[in-house]
């Protein structure tokens, strides 16, 4: 009822947001950020089973990107790159963040993208997931935002709110530090209702959103209207879909509600999901797709890491156009910054600028070479590096110990087996030294800093 309430009341300013909002010099900005979709989990992505209107309808308004990668394939160093501009062991958070209270997180010390937009003078909002810390310092509101709604740790059920992984059950419903109860409300409808009325209350001063919606993480909880819709799918993807399309819907009440307040024009919108989709056995071992792409959530196989991304700004960036550079979420940081005219700090980024690249098709790729570390043992670890169409894999997960040379590697080039199917390590062993040499000398100048 409050969100209804809001959005009737939202019709009443229209005329007048639209001429404070024009006055504007600085753009809102809004990040959303799904959880665990994959690549292929949109139809302009490639889904054919999937209803996903709203998601296609931004994408077409504005420039998509077909390799754009995650930092890292989990949750909380995906997060932690995003709001640094740093590889995730740059900003000293490479792990998932604990679930539980008091726990620590990413180290204040690091500088967020709440950070630079509040000292240009923006409101900062976060809206939904946080997965970075849950002590005094490492909540949301210990990092730059000035309000925030959502929970702290990794995963919730979306009626009772409280920690849906293991026991003792705990309540995990939050604002600006202090713990709230709405119990049976659901948490997406919750989110909608509180980004509008975070828009509402800042209409007149540029704002920086980071709305981290749950969606399609576990648990597959959709509206009853879509699990109806997709009954006769095979499971888990009929769940998975129904969560999907209640996800979209979400997304299309809050593009009405930034249109209803007359800030459409003025507002960039960014969108991504964190990494790619789950095949935990708390989302029934699947029910997403990375389309022709091998591997999934915790992987650096390419379904891990590789997802849907874009960025709409009507009539100041192309619209319905495709990007196939190499770009990643470090990036979003000093593109955002650019475009809103804020100087970046002086302290050392990964991210660079896109908006040569989302301006014409033939802008050189943002990144020639790119890193990954996450998972393994200190014995054997997990990483894998990206230089021009080769990618270099080391004891990958998802992958059979067959596949691999005695030494863990799996060589690829991507422009001829996207699928990741055949390792040429083997057949190219100058290149693995190449590659393993580039990637010794990353992680040595990444990990003293």
């Amino acid at each position: 009822m409050k969100c209804l309430i809001v959005f009737i009341l939202s019709g009443i300013f229209i005329c007048q947001a639209i001429s404070q909002n024009t006055s504007l010099e600085k753009p809102n900005v809004i990040i959303i950020y799904t959880d665990d979709q994959g690549y292929a989990d949109l139809n302009i992505y490639g889904s054919k089973d999937l209803k996903t209107e709203y998601m296609d309808a931004l994408a077409r308004n504005g420039v998509r990107f077909t390799q754009f990668y995650a930092a890292a394939p989990v949750c909380s160093p995906s997060r932690a790159s995003l709001l640094t501009g740093r590889y995730p062991q740059r900003a000293q958070f490479s792990g998932n963040a604990s679930s539980e209270e008091g726990s620590h997180g990413m180290p204040g010390s690091q500088y967020t993208m709440a950070e630079l937009f509040k000292s240009a003078g923006y409101k900062t909002g976060h809206i939904g997931k946080w997965h970075l810390g849950y002590s005094k310092e490492t909540i949301p509101n210990g990092q730059g935002f000035d309000y925030s709604f959502g929970f702290m740790g990794g995963v919730i059920d979306n009626y009772s709110h409280f920690f849906y992984w293991d026991g003792p059950n705990r309540h995990d419903l939050w604002r600006n530090g202090e713990k709230i109860y709405r119990p049976g409300d659901y948490f997406p409808n919750l989110m909608v209702e509180e980004a509008t009325d975070f828009m509402t209350k800042n209409r007149k001063e540029p704002f920086f959103m980071y709305w981290a919606i749950n969606i399609p993480h576990y648990p597959l909880q959709g509206d009853v209207k879509w699990l109806e819709f997709y009954k006769d799918l095979p499971s888990p993807r009929k769940e998975y879909a129904a969560f999907v399309s209640t996800m979209d819907d979400k997304i299309g009440m809050l593009l009405k509600a930034v249109d209803a307040l007359g800030l459409t024009q003025n507002t960039i919108i960014v969108f991504q999901s964190d990494h790619g989709f789950s095949k935990e056995e708390r989302t029934m071992g699947g029910g997403g797709s990375a389309g022709i792409f091998r591997g999934a959530k915790f992987s650096l196989f390419e379904g891990g890491i590789r997802v849907p991304a874009f960025i709409s700004w009507p009539g100041k960036i192309p619209k319905n156009e495709v990007r196939h550079q190499l770009a990643a979420n470090i990036d979003w940081m000093p593109t955002l910054a650019e475009y809103c005219k804020i100087s970046m700090p002086n302290r050392r980024i990964d991210g660079k600028s896109l908006l040569s690249i989302i301006s014409s098709s033939y802008a050189d790729t943002a990144h020639q070479e790119f890193y990954w570390k996450n998972g393994g043992s200190k014995e054997n670890p997990r990483w894998a590096v990206r230089d021009g169409d080769w990618k270099l894999l080391h004891n990958p997960a998802q992958a059979q110990p067959e596949e691999l040379d005695e030494d863990g590697f799996f060589l690829v080039n991507l422009t001829e087996d996207p699928s990741e199917q055949y390792n040429l390590s083997k057949n190219y062993p100058e290149k693995v030294k190449s590659l393993v040499e580039k990637y010794n000398n990353w992680e040595k100048e990444v990990q003293s800093q």
